[in-house]
């Protein structure tokens, strides 16, 4: 029989609330009320979602952290929590990320800082994607194709593929986009011969690739992206 370190989703919410600070003056939601969301911890946003700070202590104490949180799926939450509060949760940290996201998108892409901040959706990922972003003569987004989901390796991720919504969508240049869900950006072996096979092809096909960027995590000095360009590994 299975068994769970984490207390399940019945057991989650009859956790007891500790007895209440004598110093605190306010509830979470009068905090909200009165001073703005700006006031409030991470801990104190998450119990507004979760209802009990008990419990969303807990689901901290399972995932690591918040950020570890933000990467759980839907159905990791809804191990724990009813439906609705799970769906809540998801969006709710998902929410700042869409928007930086949104916010990248309609401005340049022409550096490997903005084309990081334009994919920052992928550090949320459990799993390798591999995307083309396309974009037009000022190096605007045009649009995102997703080309593979797993493991990236040089059989998945074909150049024909690659190179197909390129051609079929007249873009001006492409981006080859793909995140290390381990947060560590650097190049595998694989990624290297992948990307200097796609920078050989779109040279003889005259098809201008900006760049290969890897998405991670960024770590002390160490920034949260790869870039092939900025490494001298490709043109």
């Amino acid at each position: 029989m299975a068994h769970h370190i984490f207390p399940l989703e019945s057991e989650l919410q009859n956790i007891p609330e500790a007895a209440p600070e004598a110093s605190r003056s306010f509830s979470v939601s009068e905090k909200l009320a009165r001073y703005g969301s700006s006031a409030l911890s991470g801990v104190e946003h998450l119990t507004l979602l979760v209802g009990k700070k008990s419990v969303a202590l807990a689901l901290i104490r399972h995932f690591g952290s918040l950020k570890g949180l933000a990467r759980a799926s839907f159905q990791e939450l809804r191990q724990f929590l009813p439906r609705r509060q799970a769906e809540s949760v998801v969006a709710a940290l998902s929410m700042s990320v869409i928007a930086e996201t949104e916010h990248a998108r309609s401005e340049q892409l022409d550096n490997p800082e903005s084309i990081y901040r334009a994919c920052a959706d992928m550090k949320l990922f459990s799993q390798e994607v591999l995307r083309v972003i396309l974009l037009d003569t000022r190096y605007r987004h045009s649009s995102t194709v997703e080309i593979t989901k797993g493991t990236i390796n040089e059989s998945l991720a074909h150049p024909r593929d690659i190179f197909r919504p390129v051609i079929g969508q007249s873009a001006y240049a492409f981006v080859l986009v793909h995140n290390h869900p381990s947060g560590n950006p650097a190049p595998s072996e694989a990624d290297i011969r992948l990307t200097r096979r796609l920078a050989e092809g779109a040279r003889i096909l005259q098809i201008n690739m900006l760049d290969h960027v890897i998405v991670g995590q960024s770590f002390e000095n160490r920034p949260g992206y790869f870039s092939f360009k900025e490494a001298g590994l490709i043109s």
